[in-house]
């Protein structure tokens, strides 16, 4: 997958239409597909050093149902506080809360939401488990009744699981907007997490891997990185282990152990709130 994630950077980069956006200027292009076979190596970047933690800890605070950020701002991860800074680190009724308890009123992010609502993650897991060839194994977070109370409105908006001929499960996530420098190598890495995470609770081994992006784009701000990453040499991809599995998927971030992880070093560039 990371070959075909450096072509799309060459290709937005060089035939990507400028353009301004809500929070700045852009080459961008419609429709982009990546996949990879997970049985090949966990698809975490290798072109440039990847915050690891940060992802694990996102994708635990997305399983648990909650939006308050100070739980990512205590553990020293950041990636949120430029969306909800202004809303005293309340996300609002973003990813964890849709996948947990979707439909329910949202209050503030220190309410108990407990059995409100509707867990699509444990109906995935169901699905799985009773009636693996169903077409009904569907993660939605795009919700519009709700996007006025979101500090911003979901990108990786849905996911569907699929049970292969082999027994894997395999996943399709839709991207309706990606900062491809930035976010989407963080989306990569965390879907394909939340997919060895759901297959190992059913006991199934991880399939493929398939992210499809409507607009896909790079801030200007961002071309220099990338045409510095993209001049990198690939590496090996490494492996991860999940520690003390859980039957609700929510985990602890020490819990997931990656394993032979070599990059080049890191690439700074300015996020876009």
């Amino acid at each position: 997958m990371e070959s075909q994630y450096i072509d799309l950077l060459h290709h937005i980069l060089r035939h990507g239409r400028e353009r301004e956006s809500r929070n700045g200027v852009v080459k961008s292009m419609f429709g982009a597909t990546l996949e990879c076979d997970l049985a090949d190596g966990f698809p975490l970047l290798t072109t440039k050093k990847m915050f690891w933690r940060g992802i694990v800890e996102e994708l635990s605070w997305f399983l648990r149902g909650s939006t308050n950020v100070q739980e990512l701002r205590d553990k020293k991860v950041h990636i949120w506080d430029g969306n909800s800074a202004t809303r005293n680190y309340d996300a609002g009724p973003v990813y964890g809360f849709q996948w947990r308890h979707f439909g329910a009123e949202y209050t503030d992010c220190h309410a108990d939401y407990t059995g409100k609502g509707h867990d699509q993650i444990a109906s995935i897991i169901h699905l799985l488990k009773t009636d693996p060839h169903s077409r009904r194994m569907v993660l939605s977070a795009w919700c519009p009744a709700q996007q006025e109370q979101m500090c911003l409105p979901p990108c990786h908006v849905m996911y569907q699981f699929y049970v292969e001929h082999d027994e894997r499960v395999s996943c399709m996530m839709t991207q309706r907007s990606a900062d491809v420098f930035l976010g989407l190598p963080f989306n990569i890495a965390s879907t394909a997490l939340l997919t060895q995470l759901i297959a190992e609770n059913v006991g199934r081994e991880p399939g493929r891997l398939l992210i499809q992006v409507g607009d896909a784009h790079v801030y200007q701000e961002h071309y220099s990185a990338c045409q510095e990453q993209m001049v990198r040499a690939i590496m090996p991809l490494p492996t991860i282990r999940v520690l003390n599995k859980s039957e609700d998927l929510r985990f602890l971030a020490k819990d997931v152990v990656l394993q032979n992880y070599k990059s080049h070093g890191r690439l700074k560039a300015p996020m876009k709130a």
